[in-house]
């Protein structure tokens, strides 16, 4: 797949752990495919900026968390939902160090970890809590609350665009083992979704796109996942 609107760079400030928070069960994302897919969301899109972004299956909010550091331009309000209540402590976390207030805490409590263990993983950390907080230049509102998007979604707003990764394997809970997850998670997106919203969907390359009620944009596969752009008909 050519990357157009992701640099192949060092995105090694964002790894889980280091300065985001990591949780027991939280998948990550790769950092140049969450942008690219973002981009290419946010060309369809009618709106270039004050974008609300929304993540139905957000875990610990990493992905989200990842673009909303990356496009402090576009992005206006982020929003994240789950169904695993205390992956969203950890999403809720991870969103706060979008904020100047946020990231300053999270620099304070490495300097804890520096002066108890003088590790140089410590030092390292602090120096990309640094990186990070240089590139905020606005506060990012942010919601999240826990739901299960194969059932109901109860939002107040919305979204411009929605990108998730759909649950697979034995790494996550994923609570909907039906053949026909994918539809039943875009007709629950389908009524929460605006004529503009539009949708990036990874997923397990086997795994069909099959909802009439949407348009595909874009199909692409990488390695054993792929990802759709969608738009509601």
């Amino acid at each position: 797949m050519e990357y157009k609107y992701s640099k192949n760079d060092n995105y090694e400030n964002f790894s889980s752990g280091r300065v985001l928070y990591h949780g027991s069960g939280m998948t990550n994302f790769p950092v140049r495919l969450a942008q690219e897919i973002y981009g290419r969301c946010l060309q369809y899109s009618p709106k270039e900026n004050n974008i609300c972004l929304y993540d139905c299956c957000c875990g610990g909010g990493y992905l989200l968390t990842v673009l909303g550091f990356l496009n402090q331009d576009t992005i206006g309000k982020i929003i994240g939902s789950d169904i695993n209540i205390e992956l969203l402590n950890t999403a809720k976390k991870n969103l706060s160090l979008l904020s100047e207030e946020g990231i300053n805490k999270r620099i304070i409590e490495i300097n804890q970890m520096i002066a108890s263990y003088q590790k140089q993983s410590h030092i390292e950390a602090k120096n990309s809590a640094i990186a990070l907080k240089s590139l905020i230049k606005t506060n990012i509102e942010y919601e999240i609350f826990q739901s299960d998007v194969l059932k109901d979604l109860n939002l107040k707003t919305k979204p411009d665009i929605i990108i998730t990764d759909v649950p697979y394997g034995h790494m996550v809970d994923w609570r909907g083992n039906e053949e026909n997850v994918i539809d039943k998670l875009l007709d629950t997106l389908y009524r929460i979704c605006g004529l503009d919203t539009i949708i990036g969907l990874c997923m397990n390359k086997k795994q069909k796109v099959r909802n009439e009620k949407f348009t595909r944009l874009e199909k692409q596969k990488i390695g054993k996942r792929k990802f759709e752009i969608l738009r509601k008909r």
